[in-house]
């Protein structure tokens, strides 16, 4: 039987790679296909992209240490612990790096909507990049379920 710190990282695990896929591929997908107001679709999955961040991050710290507590330096062998920090990595810099560059775009695009001001080649680029990154995470994600 599980002890409850093997337990709480595979559920951590599950809960970060499930809301990555659960809400890039579903539920924003959902929002944009259905609400008609395209900056507030794009609000509402701004939220919840940034509670999968948080997700991420605290699932990502613990996953890194709960590896090395339980198999010290031999943890930096194994592709788990590898594959863990390259998504926390992409979390990070999508969350405090990517995340901000765009917001900064909507703020000044203010009182229009981003795509619909001189900012938009700039914001669909930003985006383009983020997406990357989130295929990238969400991919490495499932490889890490999937083993």
């Amino acid at each position: 039987m599980k002890n409850f710190a093997d337990g709480l990282a595979s559920a951590l695990l599950v809960l970060w790679v499930g809301g990555l896929w659960a809400i890039g591929y579903i539920a924003a997908p959902t929002l944009f296909a259905q609400l008609s107001d395209r900056q507030l679709a794009g609000n509402l999955a701004g939220e919840l992209f940034k509670w999968i961040a948080w997700v991420g991050i605290i699932a990502g710290t613990y996953l890194l240490l709960f590896r090395l507590g339980r198999q010290g330096f031999q943890a930096l062998k194994q592709a788990y612990f590898w594959i863990v920090l390259v998504m926390l990595l992409l979390t990070l810099g999508q969350h405090f790096g990517i995340q901000p560059v765009m917001q900064a775009l909507k703020d000044q695009a203010m009182p229009q909507a981003v795509m619909e001001s001189a900012f938009r080649s700039r914001f669909a680029a930003w985006h383009g990049v983020s997406s990357i990154v989130y295929l990238i995470e969400s991919v490495l994600g499932l490889i890490l379920v999937w083993r």
